[in-house]
């Protein structure tokens, strides 16, 4: 039955203009290590999985694995 799972790739990341702490706080990190000129770090979070049918991944998304007031996603089947 594996056979018949589809993988699943979702991103999920801040909103362009909300506050990303986690992503200024890499961001003020890098020049300390000696990595000059970044100017903008977004962290988000990656999710795979394997599913069934992909039919109700946008429901997941929604509902379940991104926050939508302060976060977008987007997904793929990569397998």
């Amino acid at each position: 039955m594996a056979e018949n799972l589809k993988k699943i790739r979702v991103l999920v990341r801040p909103k362009e203009g909300i506050l990303d702490p986690q992503g200024e706080a890499v961001r003020g990190a890098l020049p300390a290590l000696g990595f000059e000129g970044v100017k903008t770090v977004h962290v988000g979070r990656l999710i795979e999985m394997e599913v069934e049918s992909a039919d109700e991944v946008d429901a997941m998304c929604w509902r379940l694995l991104s926050n939508p007031t302060v976060e977008e996603y987007e997904w793929e089947v990569v397998s």
